[in-house]
């Protein structure tokens, strides 16, 4: 049976999903009645300004109050209900303790009704449309690798030697420590293929793998590590590469802010954390509420379109072989894939 976007008790009056119209959208996962509501809706309607040609789906909790859903379907959102999904009981200490809730991400391998999905984290903003992203060869998992550098990552071996992926040559991994660690991405913006299969299959797996420290993103490296593919910065800026590896990122270019570090998330920021009074945060949190309280991007239905998709069908062709043929150039010691160009 197909995720229901409220239960049959809490279901208002004349409140429907919206139908989709494309076998293909944009995923994202809400829990709790906080506020990250607040950033499900700064994403919808960034997805909007970037012109997207497709959905976004809200994979919710059951906690996630009427009121929430109701403003997410209003902003065009497809909301879909899913059950949380919970790792073996062990006594792990997760890097942060609500991350033990992100296994419930795993749900998201059920909506087999798109043949195609791109997840978004919640505190992620969309800058300039990816939907050429959609075009990559099926078969493979998706993202953008992630930075040991953050005090997060203490306990790993990576950290204790100061060697990160992002910069393999400036410490290199001893060879007496063996192979080096198999790349590894932030599971904050991936693209992946929905199927029962692999959803089945996920679950039995998580049955009988002991959790760690980053919870459902150690799980999902380690599950398709086989099959992931690297994609370039820009399509999941994690804020701690500005003071981390700054001579990897483009500011101009990025496609995607993940707002993941500590005091970054623009509806709570205060500027008070370490590096948040950098001028560059400041910046990229200004642009999200820009964005977050532009009337102009909140959802209108149109006669003309389905019922709450919210699409827009003149998407404005964006050419990005120049900057990943750059991408290519300065990292030769990761294959990025190449993605397809939107022309």
């Amino acid at each position: 049976m197909a995720p229901e976007p409220f239960p049959a008790a809490d279901k208002p009056a004349g409140l429907v999903k919206p139908a989709s119209v494309s076998n293909r959208a944009y995923v994202t996962f809400l829990a709790g009645d906080g506020d990250y509501v607040k950033g499900v809706i700064g994403l919808a309607k960034g997805l909007r300004k970037a012109k997207t040609a497709y959905p976004l789906v809200v994979a919710v909790l059951p906690d996630v109050p009427a009121e929430h859903r109701r403003m997410l379907v209003d902003q065009g959102c497809i909301v879909l209900e899913i059950e949380p999904v919970y790792p073996p009981e062990n006594q792990t200490q997760f890097a942060m303790a609500y991350y033990v809730i992100n296994y419930s991400k795993l749900r998201i391998w059920e909506f087999v009704e798109y043949s195609k999905m791109i997840y978004l984290d919640g505190d992620i903003q969309v800058f300039d449309n990816i939907d050429h992203l959609f075009d990559l060869p099926d078969g493979h998992f998706y993202a953008v690798m992630d930075c040991f550098c953050e005090k997060t990552w203490s306990n790993t071996p990576q950290f204790k030697i100061g060697y990160c992926q992002q910069c393999p040559d400036r410490v290199r991994w001893p060879a007496e420590m063996g192979p080096p660690p198999a790349l590894y991405f932030n599971a904050g913006m991936f693209v992946y293929e929905p199927s029962i299969s692999t959803y089945h299959d996920l679950l039995k797996t998580l049955k009988v793998t002991p959790p760690t420290t980053f919870a459902e993103q150690d799980f999902l490296n380690m599950y398709f590590r086989d099959i992931y593919k690297p994609l370039p910065p820009v399509y999941n800026l994690v804020l701690a590469m500005l003071w981390r590896h700054p001579e990897n990122v483009e500011l101009d270019k990025v496609k995607v802010v993940h707002y993941c570090a500590a005091g970054s998330k623009p509806w709570r920021y205060t500027g008070k954390e370490e590096n948040m009074e950098r001028e560059d945060i400041k910046t990229l949190v200004r642009k999200w509420w820009d964005i977050y309280n532009d009337e102009s991007l909140d959802f209108k239905k149109h006669p003309a379109v389905a019922s709450g998709v919210g699409i827009n069908t003149e998407a404005e062709p964006v050419i990005l072989q120049p900057l990943l043929t750059a991408a290519l150039s300065e990292k030769p010691k990761v294959q990025y894939l190449t993605a397809p160009s939107a022309a």
